[in-house]
């Protein structure tokens, strides 16, 4: 507490510190709740993790873009409840809105009150989450401050299959010969899941602002109407296209069993928050999403579980370097299922197609 204490001296904040107490359960960043004297706001502080996000200062010049820029949006429009709509960072005693104490970064925003976030996905859920990023895309198609890559090729198809041939080649772990036939399978299809890099490179296709984090708990709901308030966790905001927001979201939430699933049988694509997530997109992004866009949608719900089949295969190969494994082959079961998912979404492409092409023309 002491040190918590001495941390928070150093931001440039209204109110007197009353207590700090753990705040949430992320797996990125720690989070502390910095409880005030009752007339002023609560504040959120934030250990950024370094290992992750190595460049503090690039990470809060694009938070600082992003939240300016929504917030200039909303007084235009008249909005009365805005540090409700966007998060609002404080200044440190330097200026910059975060502090380093020689061995860690910290960041202090205001607490959003009377919000709440959802754990659980269902339609409802994936319906407001489409809403939420496809406005949130909608709300900075025309930011013109230039934001840098927070974790340099996250999103990056052909540099995730450069990683793949560089593990296979090494075979670090002695585990090629046990995994041809995925191997062969990710290689039939690299061409077509290379086909946004290309697109892009061709004119075609532009990389846009995305968060490229869609969860459902990374939206905070008003407590009392249910309505969403804001897009949270913005440390992944960054240029890309926007399949990342869109295949993202689908990769976890559409799936019917685990993202390490033992029971291929328990793993498929579910239509319906497939339906729900992009009758929500496309209402509050068609506004700026161009055709090629639109009409591949279906592609980026296939590209997601194909990329995360390709890195976990690739960790598997070097060893379990990277993820964080419960048991020897867990990167391995976790490749398999994501195949078996892939391989779903790719049966029901078709129908992905003709729904949105309904939604579109009504």
């Amino acid at each position: 507490m002491e040190n918590l204490l001495s941390i928070v001296s150093h931001f440039r904040l209204v109110g007197h510190v009353q207590s700090i107490e753990p705040l949430g359960s992320g797996l990125i960043n720690d989070t502390y709740r910095v409880r005030t004297t009752e007339s002023y706001p609560d504040y959120v502080l934030q250990r950024i993790n370094r290992t992750v996000f190595q460049d503090v200062d690039l990470l809060q010049r694009n938070i600082e873009a992003v939240t300016r820029h929504i917030r200039r949006k909303l007084e235009a429009g008249g909005e009365t409840d805005i540090d409700r709509r966007v998060l609002r960072f404080w200044p440190a005693e330097d200026g910059r809105t975060y502090w380093e104490d020689g061995k860690d970064a910290w960041r202090v925003s205001t607490f959003i009150p009377r919000a709440l976030t959802r754990e659980t996905v269902n339609p409802d859920n994936s319906y407001y989450a489409g809403l939420a990023f496809g406005h949130f895309q909608a709300q900075l198609a025309d930011l013109s401050d230039t934001l840098g890559e927070t974790i340099p090729d996250f999103h990056n198809m052909e540099f995730r299959l450069r990683q793949l041939r560089e593990a296979v080649a090494a075979d670090a772990a002695g585990r090629v010969k046990e995994v041809t036939y995925y191997l062969d399978e990710i290689e039939r299809r690299a061409e077509e899941m290379c086909k946004a890099e290309q697109l892009h490179r061709e004119g075609q296709l532009p990389k846009r602002v995305c968060h490229c984090d869609t969860k459902v708990n990374n939206m905070l709901f008003d407590a009392e109407s249910g309505e969403v308030l804001c897009v949270i966790d913005l440390d992944t905001v960054m240029p890309s296209f926007v399949f990342s927001d869109y295949g993202d979201f689908l990769r976890s939430a559409a799936n019917t069993g685990l993202e390490d699933d033992q029971n291929l049988d328990h793993v498929g694509f579910n239509m319906e928050i497939f339906k729900a997530f992009t009758r929500g997109y496309l209402a509050s992004a068609s506004i700026f999403l161009l055709p090629v866009e639109t009409e591949n949608l279906p592609y980026a719900a296939a590209l997601f579980p194909y990329m995360q089949c390709v890195r976990f295969l690739t960790d598997y190969l070097n060893g379990d370097a990277y993820y964080k494994i419960q048991y020897p082959e867990h990167n391995w079961v976790r490749t398999k299922a994501q195949f078996k998912l892939l391989q779903s979404v790719e049966a029901h492409i078709p129908e992905m197609h003709s729904f949105i092409g309904n939604l579109l023309t009504k």
